[in-house]
């Protein structure tokens, strides 16, 4: 997939209320207009409940 950058993701996810899981995020960054790479790296998280933005970035940049 293509690179995501912090600052785009946390574009993406501005306004989430945690904890939340991928479900919920992935409709805040669509609500957002997020680019699509970044939708779906989220929803490919799987089935986990985020804390805070910065578990959220770990998770999403600890694959690159």
């Amino acid at each position: 997939m293509a690179a995501v950058s912090p600052t785009e993701l946390q574009k993406a996810l501005s306004g989430a209320d945690y904890p939340a899981d991928t479900q919920q995020l992935t409709k805040v960054a669509q609500n957002n207009h997020a680019p699509k790479e970044i939708t779906e790296r989220i929803s490919h998280l799987g089935k986990k409940k985020f804390q805070n933005p910065a578990e959220v970035s770990k998770a999403i940049f600890e694959n690159e």
